[in-house]
């Protein structure tokens, strides 16, 4: 019996060299995507069609940057198409004259209050398959204060920190969620300012799993 034919993934990184795209890509690489067919760029010039339409999911580590009126096009009808869309972190600050990309992705980010080093616990909220079995996490990272859409489904919250805005100390804050972009699934994770957050095992295991069901004409149901 053959086979089965490995998944296409577009690694695209780039953006703002203060959240270490490289080093991001490098973790993806041999972390979370060994066992896919994978593409990488550097340039936004891969968001074309139907360049796109080759692959089953897109990994984008990326923060800020611009998207011509033909990329944002591209990327959103791709994805409305049945493109998988995984992104953490620095992906709800990318693209930030594009609104379409908030939409399609389900949230924005608007700061991290406490500074770069609040310590934190992770909880993972139900038992949807993305997240089932998964031990609560603690970390000490940019906590990150988001405008989220009401129609996401939410995976893993944290209380705020609030830093120096007191006012927000224990509002729970979404960290990672899932929803549909037309026939796509997106999904997103606001962890990951270093590494080594994002090696933590249940992250890891999260992000592995977020890819597996992202795919274009995964098996796995919503």
């Amino acid at each position: 019996m053959p086979a089965a034919k490995q998944k296409r993934i577009l690694l695209l990184y780039g953006g703002w060299r203060g959240h270490s795209p490289k080093r991001f890509a490098d973790f993806a690489l041999t972390k979370l995507l060994t066992e896919y067919d994978v593409t990488c760029s550097e340039s936004l010039r891969a968001l074309r069609r139907p360049y796109l339409d080759g692959f089953e999911c897109l990994l984008p580590i990326w923060t800020f940057g611009k998207l011509s009126d033909k990329q944002q096009n591209a990327l959103l009808e791709a994805v409305a198409g049945g493109l998988g869309y995984v992104g953490w972190h620095g992906n709800a600050s990318s693209f930030l004259e594009c609104r379409p990309h908030k939409f399609m992705l389900g949230g924005q980010f608007v700061g991290h209050p406490g500074g770069n080093h609040i310590k934190y616990p992770v909880r993972f909220l139900n038992n949807d398959p993305l997240v089932k079995g998964l031990k609560d996490v603690t970390v000490r990272s940019e906590q990150y204060y988001l405008l989220v859409d009401p129609a996401v489904k939410v995976l893993a919250a944290s209380p705020m920190h609030g830093g120096d805005q007191r006012w927000l100390k224990g509002v729970t804050m979404p960290m990672a969620w899932k929803k549909k972009w037309g026939r796509g699934r997106v999904f997103y994770c606001a962890l990951g300012h270093t590494v080594d957050v994002l090696d933590t095992p249940p992250v890891t295991t999260l992000l592995k799993r977020a890819l597996a069901w992202a795919c274009r004409n995964s098996s796995q149901k919503f």
